[in-house]
This record gives structure tokens, sequence and C-alpha cells, in this order.
């Protein structure tokens, strides 16, 4: 694992958002393969590093539909999750984010309230996208209470729409508009 922050990117308040890492790979897939992280993903099968390092190789050269960026702690200097968009449709304008504070360590500290500030920022004010959206499990409290914070608003719930360790649960779809997130990031403190 880099212990140098490479790539800054997008700076905030505690975390900056920086390019994805090939020395980190080992690190992402630890994150993915952990029971308590991936519980809330879709990720059934284990992933390797290999797996990381052939999804950057064929991403590259290619109009993006997916941009991922490492979530990077300022003050303990080191990655702890990655943020980023999972399928931008660039005639619509819109986006569907993801988000993953890999190290349980970090959680319940608001850093993915700030991650996904920062991201939104990104994508409304310089990808230019007009829609974004994300998507979670009924189970993911975290995940849906940080967009019923920052103002997006459930748009769908697919009732018993995946099965997640043993039972069906269902599956919420929050959005924020570009308009809306700009009235309303004047009052969040991430920068």
């Amino acid at each position: 694992m880099s212990d140098v922050k490479l790539y800054p990117f997008i700076e905030g308040k505690n975390l900056s958002l920086c390019a994805l890492n090939l020395d980190n790979i080992k690190l992402y897939a630890s994150w993915e393969n952990n029971p308590e992280v991936r519980k809330y993903g879709r990720n059934l099968f284990p992933i390797l590093a290999e797996d990381f390092k052939k999804a950057f190789e064929e991403s590259q050269g290619r109009i993006p539909r997916e941009i991922g960026l490492e979530v990077w702690h300022n003050a303990d200097k080191k990655p702890i999750g990655y943020v980023g968009f999972n399928f931008i449709s660039w005639a619509d304008k819109v986006g569907n984010i993801g988000l993953s504070i890999g190290d349980p360590a970090y959680w319940r500290q608001n850093l993915g309230f700030e991650a996904t500030c920062l991201i939104l920022d990104y994508g409304f004010n310089e990808l230019n996208l007009q829609k974004i959206t994300g998507n979670m499990y009924e189970m993911n409290y975290g995940s849906w209470k940080i967009c019923e914070k920052i103002g997006m608003k459930r748009e769908l719930m697919l009732k018993k729409n995946a099965f997640v360790k043993g039972k069906y649960v269902d599956e919420y779809e929050y959005s924020i508009f570009k308009d809306e997130w700009n009235q309303l990031r004047q009052k969040f403190d991430y920068k």
C-alpha cells in the first residue's frame, strides 16, 4: 500500500479524492472481500487484486462510463475507501454514484457524507451532469441517511429486489438535481 497521497484531485476538509492507485489494489480487494463491507455491496464472488487491475486497463482510452476516485484521509495520510460514478449516461447527463468507506475503523465519522458532497460537486460542477442518483439496500442505513441529509429524494423503492444474507431486501434509489444541489451545498461544511 502506498503511504503517499498520489494525484490529489479534489480536496475537502478531512478527505481528498485522488486518482485510483494501482499500488493499492490489494487493499481495495481486501475491502471488497471483508464480510462487513461487502454485505452492503453487490459483489457475490471473491474479488482479486487482478480484477481491479483488469478493470483499470479495460477503461483506458475510452469515454468513461465509470469514474472512480480513492478516498484519502488527510490527517491519517492513507486511503480509506473509494467513491465515484458507477454509470454515467453522457447523453442524458445522469450519473449514478457509489461509495465505500472500505476501512470499518472510519465508519460513523461523517466521512461518507463528506465524500458524497465532494463527488456531487465534481459531478454537477465539473462533469456538468444534471441529475445524480444513488442506489442502496434498505439495511444500508448509513448510505440512505447520507442521501437524505444532503437533500436527495427517495425516488424509487424496489420491494424485495435483492437477496442478501439469506433474505430478500428492498432496494432504494435516491436522486438530486444540479439546481437543488447548488442551492443546498452552501449549508454543508465539507471544504
